[in-house]
Formats: C-alpha cells, sequence, structure tokens
C-alpha cells in the first residue's frame, strides 16, 4: 500500500457533476512517479464478486434447435457477401459456436473448477420468443430454467442480460428494428415474460449491452447486424429508443418486481479511454468530449439528468432527438448500479475514429473508473465485461491474456484502495472461446479452449483458468514475503563500483612534455614563436600531464565507490593487430588511469575486450579477416592481453578477459574461438602473472533473467530453460561447468538441424581443450539489466524467435524505462540463485546493472528506484540464498560516454551528480540496508594496493633504521652547533 501521506496527495473524489471527470487527466498526471505505477500487492475489500461472462450468440449455437428463431445476427452471418468495412464473421458464424445450448452441464462445471461467485450470461430473445412477440417457446423457457437450477446448486450467482445484440428478425423485418418507436414496448413484454419465468432466482438483471455498438454500427455505420447504413441521424434514433426501452423495462421491474424479488436491475454500458496528445486545455476538453459521445451518450441520461451531454447537444443539433421533461424524468435514475464493460470489444475495434476527437485511445481501467466516479455521483460500479484477446491459433498457454486480466484487475484495485472508487464487483470476459462478432474465431477471448472444428466441443482449461482461479481464492494480489524489502548489510570488502564501458581518453600533453623553445612576440604578434632546430632537454612524462584524469577521479571520488571498471581499446592500443605498432602515449594513459584511481583507493577493474558496432572494437586488420571466426584473432588477442599484463599489471590485479561478448551476434564458430582465447589468456596469468602480480581473471558475460510467461505451463518453462542456456549456458557451461556446450543446446541443433532453414552446427572441442577451458575462472562476473517473458505459443510474428521457437510477452503491469526496459529486481535475485545452482557456491559478480531516463528529473527517480530494489534483490541472494556475491556495480558511470545511462548527467560540458548518484553513495555508505537490529560490522580499514609503495612496506626495518640514524645526526648538528656558539661566546 502506498503511505498515508501519498494516499492524501492522491485525493478521493468527491460527488460527481457533468464536466466534473475532466480533472481525471490532470490529477493523474501529478500521481508520484514511479509509487504509482508499482504492482500493489493487496486484497479486494470482502464480499466482492467474481465471476465470467458469456453471450448467447458467441456461444450458444443451436441455432435451429428447440424451437429457436433466426436474430439479426443469424442473418447477418448468412449473407453471401461481407459489407464494406465489416470482417468477415467466419466459416461457421454463431451457427454452433461453442455449443453450449448442447453442453449446459459443462460450462457450469467450468464455472465451478474456477470458483467464481457470479454467471453473467444472457438470454437469447429469438429463442424465447421466436417472432419477438408472444407466444412463448417453452424449451427456450426450459433451457434457461435448467441453467439456472444448476446455477443454484453450484451456488453461483445469475447475472442476466436480457439482449445482448441478437434481436429477433421478425421484429427487423416488421417495425425495422430499433429505429421504430415500437420496440420500447416491445422490448418490455419480453422483459416482463423473462422477469415472471426467472426474476425469483435472479438478483442482478442488465436490460441490454453495449447500446452504443447496437445504435452506432447496427443502424448508423452499417457495420454490424441488422447491417442498416441510415447514417448518423439514424443511430441516434435507435439510440433514444433503446434508451426509453431501458427505462420502461426499469420501471416495470421497479412496480411489480422488485417488491418480491428484492433484485436490480442496471444496463451495461461500454466505454473506452482516452488520453490527450498534449497536457493542454482544449486537448482534455476534446477527451471529455469523447468519452460524453460514447459512454456519457447512455449513461448521463440515466445517471444524472435523463438528457445527453450538453457538448453532444451544442455539438450535433438537429440530428439528436430530444426528450420531453416527462421522458427525462422517466429515464433520470433508472439504474440501481453502474455496469461496466470496458476491454476488446469496444476498444481499438467498434469505436468510431470521429469520436476520438484528434486524441490517443488508451486502455487504462483505473482512469475510466475514476472519471465514472467523478462524473456520476460515486456510484456503485459492477464491471461486467473485461479481458483482452489471444490470437486464434493459440491453444493452452494464454499468457498474453493472462497479463492484460492482471493489468485490469490490478488497475482496479488500485481505484478502489488508492481513489475510493466504489467497485463491488469483476467479471473476466468470457468463460468459454467463442464466435467473436466482427472478427469471428480470429480471437479467442476465453478463459477456457474450445476446438471449432471438434464434434464434442470440450472445454481445455488455459493457463489463465489457473491465474485467475488463484486471484479469486486469495481475493487478488495478498502481499509475499519475498515481495518485501530487507534489512542487512553486505561483507566487509564487499566491491561497491561503477562501470564506463571506455573511459574519456584524452592524451593532448601540456606544455611542459613540449620540447621546443619558443620566443614571445612581444612587440608584433603578441605571440610566441616557435625556434626551428632548437630544443630543450626532455623530461619523463608523469600522469600529472593528463588533466582529463583528475576530473574523473574527482567524479569517481564523489560517488565513494570502491570499483571502477572500464574496457580497454584493443584498436587503438595496437592498431595493427599485432606488436609491431604500439600506442604507448595510449598505454601510459591508461597506466596513469590504474595508478590514480588506486592512489584514492579503488580499485580498477579492466576489460582486455568488449564488442562494440563498429569492427566489434577488434584491429581493423582481424576485423577485416573474419574477427572470431579465424583462429588467427584467438592468437592475436593472447599476444595482446600478454603485452596488457605486462604493461598494466602493476596497477591492475582484477582482469576481465571479455566484457559481455553478445551471443545474438555471434556464429557458433565465432564463440567457439572466443572461448579458446578467453581459456588461453587465463592460463597465460594463471602462469606467467599472477604469482608476481597477485591479481585474479575472468569472463563477464551478459546475463538477463527469462522467466516463463505461463507459470504454470510445463511448455513455457521448457522454452525459458532454452533460451536461458542459449543466452548463457553457451559460454557459461565450458567454462564454469564440464567444459562442454550445455546439452540442451546440442539435442535443440540436432533437432532443427534437420530443417533446411536453420543448418547450423555447433562445433566440437577435443578432450584437450575441455580441459583448458573448464576452470578458467577465478569468479562468475555478469551484466544483468532486466527480465524477458517467454512462451511457447505464437501470438506476435514481431515478437517470435523462430529459431528457438520462443515467444516474447510483456506484462503491461511491470515498469519500464523509456527505451521499454522491464523494471524486474526480483529477476536478479533469480538469476544468482540460477547460477549458484548450476555452477555451484562460485563467486560472483554483477558488474553492470542500470536503467536509461530520458534526460528528465522525474525519470531519474526511476533510477533510484531501480537501484534500490535491485540491490536490495542482490542483499536477498546473499543472505537468504547463500549465494557468493562479493561485489555490485552500477551501469554507468555518466551520460557522455553513456548516454541516458548515467549517474552524472552531460550537458554544456559540465558534469552534474543525479539523485540516483547520492542515493547509491548512500547505499555504498551504510554497506546495504542497515536495520535497528542489524548487527554492527566491524571491517579493518582496507588499504590501496599501490605498486609504487611496495619497496617500503617490505623494507619496513631498514626504513626504522635510516629514520634513526637520521634523527641522530640532527640532534648531533644541533648540539654541536649549540656549544660552539656558547664557546664563542665566552
Amino acid at each position: 500500500l502506498l503511505p498515508p501521506l501519498l494516499l492524501l496527495l492522491l485525493g478521493r473524489p468527491g460527488l460527481g457533476t457533468p464536466g466534473q471527470g475532466a480533472g481525471t487527466w490532470s490529477r493523474f498526471a501529478r500521481l508520484p512517479y514511479p509509487q504509482d505505477q508499482l504492482f500493489l500487492h493487496d486484497t479486494f475489500p470482502d464480499g466482492f464478486l467474481w465471476g465470467a461472462g458469456s453471450a448467447a450468440y458467441q456461444t450458444e449455437g443451436g441455432w435451429r434447435q428447440g424451437g429457436k428463431g433466426a436474430s439479426v445476427w443469424d442473418t447477418f452471418a448468412h449473407r453471401p457477401a461481407t459489407p464494406p468495412g465489416a470482417a468477415p464473421p467466419g466459416p461457421l458464424g454463431g451457427d454452433v459456436a461453442s455449443d453450449s445450448y448442447n453442453n449446459l452441464f459443462r460450462d457450469v462445471e467450468g464455472l465451478r473448477r474456477l470458483g467464481v461467485t457470479h454467471y453473467r450470461f444472457s438470454l437469447s430473445w429469438a429463442r424465447l420468443l421466436p417472432n419477438g412477440t408472444a407466444p412463448p417457446n417453452p424449451a427456450g423457457l426450459a433451457h434457461y430454467g435448467r441453467l439456472l437450477a444448476r446455477l443454484r446448486e453450484l451456488g453461483v450467482e445469475p447475472v442476466v442480460t436480457l439482449y445482448h445484440w441478437d434481436l429477433p428478425q421478425a421484429l427487423q423485418d416488421a417495425f425495422g428494428g430499433w429505429a421504430s418507436p415500437v420496440l420500447p414496448r416491445l422490448f418490455r413484454d419480453y422483459a416482463e415474460l423473462c422477469f415472471r419465468h426467472f426474476g425469483g432466482q435472479v438478483r442482478y438483471w442488465l436490460t441490454m449491452d453495449n447500446p452504443y455498438v447496437v445504435a452506432w454500427h447496427g443502424y448508423g455505420t452499417g457495420r454490424l447486424p441488422p447491417g442498416v447504413r441510415g447514417g448518423p441521424r439514424l443511430g441516434y434514433l435507435a439510440a433514444h429508443h433503446l434508451l426509453q426501452a431501458h427505462a420502461k423495462v426499469w420501471h416495470l421491474y421497479n412496480d411489480h418486481f422488485r417488491p418480491a424479488q428484492k433484485g436490480k436491475v442496471s444496463i451495461a454500458l461500454s466505454s473506452h479511454w482516452i488520453k490527450p496528445q498534449r497536457m493542454t486545455e482544449k486537448n482534455i476538453k476534446e477527451c471529455q468530449k469523447s468519452l460524453d459521445f460514447v459512454l456519457g451518450w447512455f449513461a448521463k441520461p440515466i445517471f444524472i439528468d435523463g438528457d445527453y451531454p450538453e457538448s453532444m447537444r451544442s455539438n450535433l443539433s438537429s440530428l439528436l432527438p430530444e426528450f420531453s421533461e416527462a421522458e427525462k424524468k422517466y429515464i433520470k435514475g433508472t439504474a440501481d448500479f453502474f455496469a461496466l464493460s470496458f476491454g476488446a470489444t469496444l476498444s481499438f475495434q467498434l469505436l468510431d475514429s470521429h469520436m476520438k476527437f484528434q486524441q490517443l485511445e488508451s486502455i487504462s481501467l483505473r482512469q475510466l473508473l475514476y472519471w465514472i466516479n467523478s462524473e456520476y455521483n460515486n456510484p456503485q460500479i459492477f464491471i461486467v465485461e473485461n479481458s483482452w484477446f489471444v490470437s486464434g491459433t493459440t491453444k493452452k498457454d494464454d499468457a498474453k491474456y493472462i497479463y492484460y486480466l492482471k493489468k485490469f484487475i490490478m488497475e482496479t484495485l488500485k481505484a478502489i484502495r488508492y481513489d475510493g472508487v466504489n467497485v463491488f464487483g469483476y467479471t473476466v470476459w468470457s468463460l468459454l472461446d467463442g464466435f467473436e462478432w466482427h472478427r469471428g474465431y480470429s480471437i479467442r477471448r476465453g478463459l477456457f479452449y474450445v476446438d471449432f472444428q471438434s464434434h464434442d466441443k470440450k472445454l481445455i482449461p488455459k493457463s489463465s483458468v489457473l491465474f485467475y482461479q488463484k486471484l479469486i481464492e486469495k481475493n487478488g494480489f495478498p502481499p509475499l514475503p519475498e515481495n518485501r524489502p530487507i534489512e542487512g548489510i553486505f561483507p566487509c570488502g564487499f566491491a561497491w563500483g561503477i562501470v564506463d564501458n571506455y573511459i574519456q581518453v584524452d592524451t593532448t600533453p601540456t606544455q611542459f612534455v613540449d620540447s621546443s623553445v619558443y620566443v614571445w612576440d612581444v612587440h608584433q604578434t603578441k605571440k610566441l614563436i616557435k625556434l626551428d632546430g632548437i630544443y630543450a632537454s626532455k623530461r619523463k612524462r608523469h600522469c600529472v600531464d593528463f588533466a582529463a584524469i583528475r576530473l574523473q577521479i574527482s567524479l569517481l571520488q564523489e560517488m565513494h565507490v570502491t570499483h571502477f571498471h572500464f574496457s580497454l581499446k584493443w584498436s587503438l592500443i595496437l592498431p595493427l593487430g599485432n606488436l609491431s605498432l604500439i600506442n604507448h602515449t595510449l598505454v601510459h594513459y591508461y597506466q596513469c588511469f590504474a595508478s590514480e584511481l588506486l592512489r584514492v583507493n579503488i580499485t580498477p577493474v579492466v576489460a582486455l575486450w568488449q564488442p562494440m558496432i563498429e569492427n566489434q572494437e577488434l584491429p581493423v586488420s582481424l576485423a577485416k579477416y573474419g574477427a572470431w571466426e579465424n583462429t588467427e584473432t584467438v592468437q592475436a588477442f593472447v599476444e595482446y592481453a600478454r603485452f596488457c599484463f605486462a604493461s598494466l599489471g602493476d596497477h591492475v590485479k582484477f582482469w576481465i578477459t571479455m566484457n559481455e561478448p553478445s551471443v545474438k551476434n555471434l556464429t557458433y564458430t565465432a564463440g567457439h574461438n572466443l572461448l579458446k582465447a578467453h581459456a588461453k589468456v587465463w592460463h597465460l596469468y594463471d602462469k606467467e602473472f599472477r604469482r608476481s602480480q597477485k591479481g585474479k581473471i575472468s569472463i563477464a558475460l551478459q546475463a538477463d533473467w527469462v522467466e516463463p510467461a505461463c507459470p504454470f505451463s510445463r511448455n513455457d518453462q521448457e522454452v525459458a530453460d532454452r533460451i536461458l542456456e542459449f543466452d548463457i549456458g553457451w559460454l557459461a557451461e565450458p567454462i564454469f561447468g564440464n567444459g562442454d556446450y550445455p546439452e540442451v543446446m546440442r539435442a535443440w541443433l540436432h533437432r532443427i538441424n534437420g530443417v533446411d532453414l536453420y543448418n547450423f552446427h555447433l562445433p566440437y572441442f577435443s578432450e584437450d581443450e575441455k580441459k583448458l577451458i573448464q576452470g578458467s575462472f577465478d569468479f562468475f562476473a555478469l551484466s544483468h539489466y532486466t527480465t524477458t517473458l517467454v512462451g511457447s505459443e505464437k501470438e506476435d510474428a514481431v515478437k517470435y524467435d523462430h529459431y528457438l521457437e520462443a515467444q516474447m510477452i510483456n506484462d503491461i503491469t511491470w515498469l519500464h524505462s523509456p527505451s521499454r526496459a522491464a523494471v524486474v529486481p526480483w529477476g536478479l535475485r533469480k538469476l544468482l540463485k540460477w547460477v549458484k545452482s548450476k555452477y555451484g557456491d562460485v563467486p560472483i559478480y554483477v558488474m553492470a546493472n542500470g536503467i536509461d531516463d530520458d534526460q528528465n528529473m522525474v525519470h531519474d527517480k526511476l533510477r533510484v528506484y531501480y537501484i534500490q530494489n535491485y540491490i536490495n534483490e542482490a542483499l536477498k541472494a546473499y543472505t537468504l540464498d547463500d549465494v557468493n556475491l562479493q561485489g555490485y556495480f552500477v551501469y554507468s558511470f555518466n551520460d557522455k560516454t553513456a548516454p541516458k545511462y548515467g549517474l552524472y548527467s552531460y550537458v554544456a560540458n559540465q558534469y552534474e551528480p543525479k539523485p540516483s548518484l547520492k542515493h547509491y553513495r548512500e547505499i555504498i555508505d551504510n554497506n546495504g540496508f542497515p536495520g535497528p537490529e542489524t548487527p554492527e560490522l566491524l571491517c579493518p580499514e582496507e588499504v590501496a594496493l599501490c605498486p609504487e609503495c611496495h619497496f617500503f612496506r617490505t623494507r619496513k626495518s631498514l626504513l626504522a633504521f635510516i629514520s634513526f640514524i637520521f634523527v641522530a645526526f640532527i640532534v648531533t648538528i644541533f648540539f654541536i652547533t649549540y656549544y660552539s656558539k656558547r664557546v664563542e661566546r665566552r
């Protein structure tokens, strides 16, 4: 939960009046970031209603069974040609659909399995009254009677819709459907039949569903049945009659049935959400107008004053029918609760583009709930339809559907807990797959899968069934221990670091190293004139000659870090790829930089090679001839490493052979050679340099966590395991494991190599090479930035990896950076546990961990949150999971070398610390997150490794003796001088 002060800042809406909802956009723009966007772990109020829904034409089928008459949808689906602008209804239409008419107990069993409290379904007007009017159809009455009886046995509350778009065709033919003023009376007669036969078993009635779609697309655009293209005037007239029909039915129930049946009646209104292109007063008014034209069109007459919104009246002039004063009074207040439908039926589908008023459609249920609350006098809200959709080819693992459900339900919870909105029930749409109106069978929205081609139409539970079932059991998202931050500190000697891919190199010499002689022309040019052929004696280079180093060191000192990680530039140190040409100036610069770091007690962590876009940061001669696919690059890397160890090894005790080699861009041959190069360099250091330099060396791998999109799915788990092996295990298993590639990789490649499209071969190591590579590490270094969800079902071709048969999924409840990187702190903990489980108790360093911003101080708050929570998850791995974690490095040092990732901004040649830097420094100073009960950790003060000081540290006795002789000499001179002067005076 948000803290009380924050809840106070959020504010709660008061009593609504027309137009008051316009404050919604500015209110949500002011909410604290990122706290307000975090997932809310909490539960719904006691007694909250959880349900699922369906509609008769979408699922019943049986269109010619049991005396059913034709509906406008039956006629529309059987048309030989599809009207312009409408999608084909599919090969089956709704003739059979899910065949719920013949599988009533099957559907109810699905409800029992879910554990829902209510079931929303619609009655087929044409099944009960085949001609739209009396006499009733006994078979139809018996069918719904059996359904209600079975629901009563299970204790499931029925929520019954009288009319869900399937108007009897006879009424369309005889009267012109809802274009006729006769329809409200006929609808009242149909409702009376339903109240008399079923009212004793029903407490919640909905007169009709989504009148906007019926009126606008049924009688205005003709996109949906009955397909009348009457234009706006007829669309508004049909809506006028729909409102009158609803009011008649409400008054019928209120006057004649409520005293005995004690039920409630409302109307299911659908809405979109809209956001301004820019936060201007004009755009906000246009957003308000958009909601008025869709939701307010029906909601304002019913919930406020019996008349249409003022924005419609002023913009539509004579197109909009008028209510008499008596009609306004009759319509006003004809709803016992606000029944809301929100999701894939209207949003981005059936919303007329003109009704967006050039603003941007969005799917924020929370903001819509707040707007309704503000606009319509804080009504009780019952969400009677909500969900998204998956592809028609998706069968069991409907991860995309789950994460939209998670988003919508979490937003509902926030609306209740944060915004004070009175929501008392939620309905998933739908219970089972069915005919999806204008989109036919191209999408699915059911919790249960139905094979429409099968004869028995069995219900197969999707992963979303398990998700929704557990959510109902827990009544929301209760806080879990693993979601809470912990208190504690890291061990003594823990490495707190910062990363800069490549340090700022400025080898411009100062005037003090220029041996030329100059004359100052004081009379004419006032400039220095160089004298040719005359040179002063040269002096030795000093580190103070590099002014750029001092600035960078001072910035690092401000952070209080203990380690600084950067990469050398192979292409610049050895431009030709061998020792025939050495950039000694650059090498000296690196030497100076490392020694200056040591001088201020910062340990340099140096990578020999890090791939970059241009030539992979290899010398041109190597990049030109195959790069890592050429075995000569392996030997060249070994010689380059030997030179670096010899030149910099006195200053550098923490080496990385290769930093973040990108497996996405590696061929299997290149990866093979890269591993051999790393191993040879490790053994080179181990045999020739370790004893004298006393350093450590390993490889640093990029390791983002991969999570199965459906946590209950074995198939998704297999995909996640496969990607982890291809992304991390490919290079990690030979080094930290058994000396060879992961078995998962070999098995997968063996399987797909039978397909011509993927003729890839993973090389084999010889036994000697396995021995060379296995164990070539001193620690496990990894870079971690985010977590990815993967699934087995192909849903989105753009995000589908055909090679690994993996669908990338986005959890839209996660925080995301401006570049859309997901902020998932717990992914780091899972990764660290995975590394330990695979490779044992190896020392681990998180060598890079960071997030981007958009140069806006608001978004640096996201980085503050990111650093705080990722480090806390690292602490959990260390303290709770016993992971041998020895260091953590933030990425990155500054925006100049890593734009948008730095802890220092760089503007107008100036470095400025961001708030996240100060926050990281505080964590470093505390060595974690100490609490009142955290035991004090007394660490011996560490002394920086200083090569120049080695001579003195190893000769302390000699230094003491020399000091004694020097002091004795001074004292002797003093006494000789003193007594000599006394003699002279005498």
